[in-house]
């Protein structure tokens, strides 16, 4: 099982080594960002479980992370780090989708407490998927396969297939960018890449899923790609 990882976006370099000890020294796998320009690549374009956030830094505010995160990944867990003690800041980043806030100077206890805390109601608010129910028969992700109702035959599915739909179908309801695809389900950096391989596999499983007239996977034009709630 990989481990859990924790991105720390920190200008303050005593604080930012001191953080990251801590979580390395409690099994977690951390990345470290200095500045708000860095803190803004990493949070748009790596993989992480959990975001712990400055607010006050330079090129970029922890604000406008947050802005970029709730725009690009939503539901992202973040917890804010800030001297700012005033409620206005708290409940503006508690409004702006941050879990949790804590106030400088904090204890490591206290850090490890919220981090676990976060971690562990984000993980319970994840949906955990097995199977996807469509007109014409089910997509096992756990067998990669999708069972036809019908003709009682079925067909395998690629893991980037699999990983594709299970996303799509995880976010059902909601049109989700190429560039969110690229970063949740390929781990790439969006930026500059000129891909048509989102739209070759959506057109595999459209015909996977015998979507002739794509009622299931939708293409909202503009935004993306959609399964259909």
């Amino acid at each position: 099982m990989n481990p859990t990882t924790i991105l720390v976006a920190e200008d303050d370099p005593a604080v930012r080594q001191g953080v990251v000890d801590a979580l390395t020294f409690s099994g977690y796998h951390v990345m470290a960002a200095e500045d708000g320009k860095q803190a803004m690549n990493y949070a748009l374009s790596t993989q992480y479980n959990l975001l712990l956030l400055d607010l006050v830094m330079p090129h970029h505010s922890g604000f406008e992370v947050l802005e970029a995160l709730k725009r690009n990944r939503p539901g992202q867990p973040v917890i804010i780090l800030s001297a700012r003690g005033e409620e206005a800041d708290r409940c503006k980043g508690l409004k702006m989708g941050a879990d949790d806030y804590i106030v400088k100077p904090f204890s490591v206890r206290e850090l490890l407490a919220r981090v676990d805390a976060v971690l562990r109601r984000s993980n319970e608010r994840a949906p955990s998927v097995d199977e996807f129910q469509f007109t014409k028969g089910t997509a096992s992700f756990s067998r990669r396969e999708i069972l036809y109702s019908d003709e009682k035959t079925k067909t395998e599915l690629s893991e980037k297939e699999s990983e594709l739909l299970l996303y799509l179908v995880t976010n059902s309801g909601r049109a989700i960018a190429r560039e969110e695809i690229l970063r949740q389900v390929w781990n790439l950096d969006p930026k500059g890449v000129n891909t048509r391989t989102i739209d070759m596999h959506v057109a595999h499983l459209r015909s996977k899923l015998k979507d002739d007239d794509q009622s299931i996977l939708q293409t909202v034009r503009g935004k993306g790609y959609m399964i259909a709630s």
